[in-house]
């Protein structure tokens, strides 16, 4: 165990690391989580490049972060997530502008959508939450391999636990749409790729991290009708009696804690939920990881899906 928990924050989390010197890329990072990540790690000295979709948003992200750390070495690149066109625009922009990434934190998400399409035709949560990412690391993994801590982390969710990939009719051609079907598909494909990450770059020192940041009120939710709030609360509270709310720095520790943690040290392609590495369990409602989410057979078919339908091509 790491010593850290449910409560932990980032700072806790954080102290007494050092990342002088670190060069973070975190998505999503305009508001919640990724700003969260964001100000922590950079309190801690690194240089954090900020991406999101809307520049003046993350304009005032920035001029938050810095009202409170005045020397903070920040930048910011747009970045759209929904296009593969944009993905390839930003992440050429990156490799021109930047050395290296040693941590690239895949943050940002959708939850709850509508039945709606990326610009390339792909179901918004699994085409914006895993493929993505999937194309915008395939591009950066020149940078990554140039770092020296070499961690990918991607964000989950206990949502994985709604629904494994289907991968005979991933963007719902074939069936009725649902949202949280929808959302399980792309939360247990965002494990699903950090195993596949981890059985292809490990031997390079490269290791991927999938993060369940627990219950947190954010802009995540921005899609739900009160309804859907009111199933997905009872929901959860009928198999978590004891749920409760995390604040956003408590969320976001678990995502420090996966990119800096020693007790990491060369191991990945696991599942981490309050700053520890998740069991896997296929009965528990309110913890571990789903054995369907960590199978490296159905990470290597998520690999290939992936790799046909945004044509990324990761380092061989």
């Amino acid at each position: 165990m790491s010593g850290f928990g449910w409560s932990s924050t980032t700072d806790e989390m954080l102290e007494g690391i050092d990342l002088a010197g670190r060069t973070v890329f975190i998505t999503g990072a305009n508001s919640g989580l990724g700003q969260e990540t964001a100000r922590a790690m950079a309190s801690k000295g690194a240089h954090v490049i900020l991406a999101g979709r809307d520049q003046a948003k993350l304009d005032e992200s920035v001029a938050a972060i810095r009202a409170e750390q005045p020397e903070a070495q920040l930048d910011t690149i747009t970045l759209d997530l929904t296009s593969l066109e944009s993905i390839r625009a930003a992440t050429s922009r990156a490799r021109q502008r930047f050395d290296k990434i040693d941590i690239l934190i895949n943050n940002a998400g959708v939850m709850a959508t509508p039945f709606t399409h990326t610009r390339d035709g792909f179901e918004m949560q699994f085409g914006t939450n895993h493929l993505g990412h999937f194309a915008l690391t395939a591009e950066l993994m020149p940078l990554i391999e140039r770092g020296q801590l070499k961690r990918i982390v991607n964000l989950s969710s206990r949502g994985h636990h709604f629904a494994p990939v289907d991968f005979d009719d991933p963007f719902f051609e074939h069936r009725p749409y649902d949202p949280w079907i929808a959302y399980g598909h792309s939360k247990t494909a965002n494990v699903l790729f950090s195993v596949g990450l981890e059985q292809r770059f490990a031997v390079l020192g490269i290791h991927a991290y999938a993060v369940h940041p627990g219950g947190i009120q954010t802009n995540l939710g921005r899609h739900m009708t009160a309804e859907m709030v009111e199933t997905l609360m009872a929901r959860v509270t009928s198999k978590d009696t004891g749920f409760q709310w995390k604040t956003i720095p408590q969320g976001a520790a678990t995502s420090c804690w996966a990119a800096t943690a020693e007790e990491l040290e060369g191991r990945g392609g696991v599942y981490c939920e309050d700053c520890h590495v998740a069991e896997v369990d296929d009965e528990s409602s309110t913890g571990g990881v789903r054995s369907y989410a960590v199978n490296s057979s159905f990470a290597d078919r998520l690999w290939k899906l992936s790799e046909e339908l945004t044509g990324a091509k990761f380092p061989s």
